[in-house]
């Protein structure tokens, strides 16, 4: 069968157009590892997609600080696109809200998927799935499947440089682990502990600051631990 010129010219450019996505960004190890699985298979990353919590300007569950993640935003050279969340809200109102923000970057955007970076909760990714189907933006797992204490060994092994500032207490001694930037050392604590050395149960969070990726490390101190529900430690950290 013969093809038009025009055809085969429409071809090639569909062919040759790049994935848009949109990197689900929690300013943590895991987010990092699947922002950078994302820029090496191709896709056009054109945002960081986080939640932040109404009222305290924040990273919802990172409690991080809204000035620390634009300045990493800003040292990656990828801008921030902000979903904000009312404290202690109801899952109906996150997903409606989560809702509108799919809606807007697919409409306004061109975003034609969001890359997640969960490793092995199968509930977790069904439910992204779930409440995806049907918006036109696709789920995407790049990291699914790969081995917990390995992906952490390479995200050091590339040079990435991140800091412990959440830990459950039901899972983790904060004593312990609040506040210590990541190592191979700390991983072979969790693993010999019978943890998760991911954290993919959310026995703690992170915060990247350095690395090849950045344009500049981004600069913090400590500050006060705060606990909430009598189980959650925050480490506060404060640009400086």
């Amino acid at each position: 069968m013969i093809r038009s010129p025009l055809f085969i010219t429409r071809i090639r450019r569909l062919a040759a157009r790049r994935m848009k996505v949109a990197v689900s960004w929690s300013t943590g190890k895991d987010s990092l590892m699947a922002l950078l699985r994302a820029l090496s298979s191709g896709k056009e990353v054109v945002c960081l997609l986080t939640t932040l919590t109404e009222g305290y300007n924040r990273v919802t569950m990172h409690g991080l600080r809204r000035e620390l993640l634009h300045a990493q935003s800003s040292s990656i050279g990828l801008p921030v696109f902000e979903v904000w969340i009312p404290p202690n809200a109801p899952n109906e109102v996150y997903e409606e809200r989560m809702g509108r923000a799919l809606t807007e970057l697919r409409e306004r955007h061109g975003v034609d998927g969001v890359v997640f970076g969960d490793i092995w909760l199968e509930d977790v990714r069904k439910y992204r799935e779930e409440r995806m189907r049907g918006t036109g933006v696709e789920p995407l797992f790049p990291l699914w499947g790969e081995d917990p204490a390995g992906l952490v060994e390479e995200f050091l092994r590339l040079g990435y440089r991140a800091v412990i500032n959440v830990v459950d207490a039901s899972q983790l001694d904060p004593s312990r682990f609040l506040g210590r930037t990541i190592t191979f050392e700390l991983i072979e604590e969790l693993s010999a502990s019978g943890k998760d050395p991911a954290g993919e149960r959310g026995e703690y969070h992170t915060f990247v600051y350095d690395g090849p990726a950045f344009s500049r490390p981004v600069a913090f101190r400590t500050g006060d631990v705060v606990v909430r529900d009598g189980r959650f430690h925050f480490v506060d950290l404060i640009p400086v």
